[in-house]
């Protein structure tokens, strides 16, 4: 039967070829089997908590693979760190440097000045990290992106900061471009992977500029194949939050404190804030040391309570022996009975009762003021029992309060 029309079908036909046979159909693909493990449906979720790191790696042969590699960047990077160290600890360029760059700060810090640090890529986000660590131990920095810089930026620096460079290569195009638009009487400081001075391009075309070593102990291409910016970054960081500290250390002396001002929030701040309420600084008996109920002398007493984190002592549950009492302890007491000794041990018939809810505020204006007056019977070493309804959350003297 003839068709007077296109014979139309999914057939491909190539010309000046030779005839091939067609391949078969090929069947549909098997379900997966209990010999694939790595292709059967995720188990349910407390099966797969169940495996332990032996049965998944031997389900999945990758998982050795990934780790092995986890494993040799973390180690790549340590050992870089590791080489950081010894050139900090035994190369004079570098430990000169470092010198030179702690000396530059402190003073433009010391004029009102600032640190100034730019930076471009990689190099700029770690500049960025460095400015945020400098500010949180009160040490005034700010960032200028150098593209930026020579946009009207510039106009951010005065003549009594200091200025860092963050550039691994040393010859960041952007860096060397804004070179010229920068007072040349400005200390400056370069953060770069050279060591030597020579081998610079920003030094050598600012041959003032104090150089602070953050090398690798081998190149990136050589650890994983490709430069993308990893163990240099981890060693810039390194050396910018040394200086960081270091700087803090000698213009602040108690870097605690600052940091604990300038950090209020999240659980950093949470760990700095002080105490709220009474019942956080509550002695819980059970972290006393009980003397029992048998002879015990000052020494006895005296040894138990150097070993209690807190420096209370107890005898059972209703005589506490509180560290200001224990301070009290002279030599004539160390062979008397602790019992005996005056003043040494408090019954709970002596205690006064608080609730745990109390703000330590509100403490302080309640028995700290009422105890300055003559009439009061309070002292600071007057026991409180921090109680919550009826049950005894811990104790503490009035003195603990202020």
């Amino acid at each position: 039967m003839a068709y007077d029309h296109p014979v139309q079908n999914s057939e491909v036909y190539l010309l000046n070829s030779a005839p091939h046979t067609c391949l078969p159909a090929s069947a549909p693909p098997s379900p997966p089997t209990p010999s694939t493990p790595c292709d059967e449906l995720p188990p349910p979720l407390d099966d797969l908590m169940s495996l332990t790191p032996l049965e998944i790696e031997e389900g999945c042969p990758p998982f050795s693979q990934r780790l092995s590699g986890a494993v040799h960047v973390l180690s790549t990077e340590a050992t870089s760190l590791s080489s950081l160290t010894m050139l900090y600890d035994t190369d004079p360029v570098a430990r000169d440097g470092f010198n030179h760059a702690v000396d530059a700060i402190k003073r433009s810090i010391g004029e009102r000045g600032k640190l100034v640090i730019c930076g471009v890529g990689k190099s700029g986000y770690i500049a960025q990290k460095l400015v945020a660590t400098m500010r949180s131990v009160a040490i005034q920095a700010v960032f200028i992106h150098a593209t930026e810089a020579v946009h009207g930026d510039l106009g951010a620096i005065t003549k009594y900061d200091t200025i860092l460079l963050v550039s691994f290569s040393g010859k960041t195009p952007e860096l060397l471009e804004l070179l010229p638009h920068l007072d040349s009487s400005l200390p400056m400081i370069i953060l770069t992977g050279h060591t030597h001075r020579s081998n610079c391009e920003i030094i050598r075309r600012r041959p003032k500029t104090i150089l602070l070593p953050a090398p690798t102990f081998e190149p990136e291409t050589v650890s994983f194949g490709c430069a993308a910016p990893t163990t240099s970054t981890t060693m810039a960081i390194a050396v910018g939050d040394a200086l960081a500290l270091v700087i803090a250390r000698e213009i602040h002396g108690n870097i605690s404190t600052v940091f604990s001002k300038y950090h209020p929030g999240g659980a950093i701040g949470a760990a700095f804030k002080p105490p709220q309420k009474v019942s956080d600084i509550a002695i819980c008996l059970a972290d006393m040391p009980d003397l029992g109920s048998g002879p015990n002398t000052g020494a006895d007493l005296l040894i138990k309570a150097y070993g209690s984190e807190s420096g209370w002592a107890r005898c059972g549950t209703d005589i506490v022996v509180p560290p200001r009492s224990i301070k009290q302890l002279g030599k004539a007491d160390m062979d008397s009975q602790a019992s005996s000794i005056k003043g040494l041990m408090t019954p709970s018939t002596k205690w006064i009762t608080i609730p745990a809810e109390t703000e330590v505020a509100a403490a302080k204006e309640m028995y700290i003021k009422s105890g300055s007056e003559k009439s009061s019977t309070y002292s600071e070493n007057t026991i409180l029992a921090v109680m919550d309804d009826l049950e005894l959350i811990g104790v503490l003297q009035i003195g603990d309060l202020a």
